[in-house]
């Protein structure tokens, strides 16, 4: 085969188009993760022009006598359960509700995408005006409705903290799983729906037999990007409270960053984000791998 001929097979000249994309994404991202790897067996302030090989003390000092890891570990479990529920069944309904034809239903969307768009720390910042518990808006709305007992040191109660950091993140993070699943709604057959309905269906059930299955290709889209995106909350955290008070908010990718460039001992933070990336691909390839084999079965 000519040089001419093969330049004419298809897959050659996707792999022509694809060299820039990946030769960017090797340079941006394969190189970085991998430096990262190789620094986790190093230990480096940033600053000495050499390095020094420690092995797996990095992984070890982690594990057994950083107590705030731990913290920081059972956070992020508990966010990332979290943001597998709460924002995309919230998107899910917002979804269903503006995609009927209503009145407006275009400014709707664009005002429930809007925080989407906006900088995680302008929404902290933002949010912790809202929570401050003397002059926040909502110690002033508990107070007008003289509910003045329900009003709490929002971020400043360990207790609470964590869940009022994660509202602010549900209110910027929710209007995305809203687009998603608007797209996905597009995809679902009319002429099932009107069958269906014909056929007696209520709402509950066409819901539940015609539109929830043509939309599982973009549930899963959503949950996976949901794992990914609560793993790495780090702007909104550090915005509200630093990962205060007591550590009680303190994430993996914020302790990490912590150790890096506040505490300077850039192994034991790049060992911290090799944890995070090694948990983020034990949940999602795994999950990845089930919704193909049960999307063939069902094919």
């Amino acid at each position: 085969m000519s040089l001419r001929q093969s330049t004419h097979d298809p897959r050659v000249q996707a792999l022509i188009l694809l060299v820039p994309a990946l030769a960017i994404y090797a340079v941006f991202a394969l190189y970085p993760m991998l430096n990262v790897v190789i620094l986790s067996f190093q230990k480096w302030n940033g600053l000495d022009p050499q390095r020094q090989f420690v092995g797996l003390a990095n992984y070890s000092a982690i594990f057994t006598r950083d107590p705030v890891f731990w913290v920081a570990l059972r956070n992020t479990v508990i966010w990332t359960a979290m943001s597998l529920i709460f924002p995309p069944m919230v998107g899910l309904l917002l979804a269903l509700s503006l995609n009927q034809k209503i009145f407006g239903r275009n400014g709707l969307r664009a005002i429930f995408y809007l925080p989407v768009i906006i900088a995680p720390i302008a929404v902290a910042t933002m949010w912790k005006w809202m929570y401050d518990p003397f002059f926040g808006l909502f110690s002033q709305l508990l107070t007008s409705w003289g509910m003045q007992g329900w009003i709490k040191d929002w971020l400043g109660n360990r207790d609470i903290a964590l869940y009022s950091v994660f509202v602010a993140y549900l209110w910027q993070t929710v209007g995305f799983s809203m687009v998603l699943f608007l797209a996905g709604l597009q995809n679902v057959s009319q002429t099932l729906v009107e069958a269906a309905r014909i056929d007696g269906a209520g709402r509950w059930a066409v819901f539940k037999h015609v539109t929830l299955p043509a939309l599982r290709p973009t549930i899963t889209i959503v949950l996976v990007l949901s794992v990914i995106s609560s793993l790495k909350a780090f702007d909104i955290v550090y915005g509200l409270t630093g990962g205060g008070p007591a550590q009680s908010t303190q994430m993996l990718a914020l302790w990490a960053f912590t150790q890096a460039m506040q505490i300077f001992d850039f192994g034991r933070g790049a060992a911290i984000s090799v944890v995070l990336l090694l948990i983020t691909m034990a949940v999602v390839i795994p999950y990845l791998k089930w919704t193909q084999k049960h999307e063939e079965v069902e094919s």
